[in-house]
């Protein structure tokens, strides 16, 4: 791992000497010196602060996709954040994802992405609800991926407003006073809420765009290479139709877990 990560900030380094390096930092939102990434321990002049909400069955790629544009914004300090340090399963039980800070430990964030998944144990723990209700008070930005907007709703977040989720849930989010909207992202206020799990990148690079300017954002792009083309053109439920619409479910919950 060591030695990957050295190799790459190598290519990176070479990348920026040809001219995208001076890019990022003629836009004065470099990161400070001496700021720790990892805690934000550098105070007031570090910024954006983006606590990422892990939990057993979490969906990897709602967490990971936004994870991996978010945490290039230039100053910004990623946190993942659960009931307890150490690690959680993904939804299908195969994946292990780690949690750094408790929520007793994280009492402020500029963001707040929560992910989802299974989240039928989260939207049942009073404990993690109001911690989403405390950190949303004081955020820029409360944004959800895929069923974490469901877990939005339950913290009485999304009453009046419109939003989207995994199209399989669509029809949930009326019971929380939310209109349905099926586009990839949702801009409410400052909530963002994203469709299934892929959409979580697109919604990541508008935000980026947000807390950095467009350009950032295009360069982040290209930096995580999203260019999607894929071989068949069945990525909503109205172009895949009945059929597949129920497969698609199939193969989510296999077994009916």
């Amino acid at each position: 791992m060591f030695t990957v990560d050295v190799k790459r900030r190598t290519v990176l380094r070479a990348a920026a000497a040809g001219g995208v390096g001076a890019g990022l930092a003629a836009t004065g939102v470099a990161a400070p010196a001496g700021a720790d990434r990892r805690t934000g321990t550098d105070g007031p002049a570090r910024r954006p602060r983006i606590a990422v909400l892990l939990f057993d069955g979490v969906t990897p790629i709602d967490a990971i996709g936004p994870y991996e544009v978010l945490c290039r914004v230039p100053g910004a300090s990623m946190l993942t954040v659960g009931k307890r340090t150490g690690p959680v399963r993904s939804d299908n039980g195969v994946l292990t994802l780690g949690v750094d800070h408790t929520l007793r430990d994280v009492r402020w964030a500029d963001v707040l992405l929560v992910p989802g998944g299974n989240v039928r144990g989260v939207q049942a723990d009073p404990a993690m609800i109001g911690w989403i209700q405390q950190l949303h008070r004081r955020t820029t930005w409360t944004v959800s991926v895929c069923t974490g907007a469901l877990v939005l709703g339950t913290a009485g977040l999304l009453r009046g407003l419109r939003a989207t989720t995994y199209w399989g849930v669509q029809t949930q989010l009326a019971q929380f006073g939310a209109t349905f909207v099926p586009h990839r992202f949702v801009e409410s206020g400052r909530i963002i809420t994203a469709a299934g799990m892929s959409a979580g990148i697109d919604m990541a690079l508008h935000l980026a765009a947000k807390l950095a300017d467009d350009r950032i954002a295009q360069a982040l792009q290209l930096t995580v290479q999203y260019d999607p083309q894929p071989p068949f053109d069945t990525g909503s439920p109205d172009k895949a139709g009945p059929e597949l619409q129920r497969l698609a479910l199939e193969l989510l919950n296999p077994g009916g877990r």
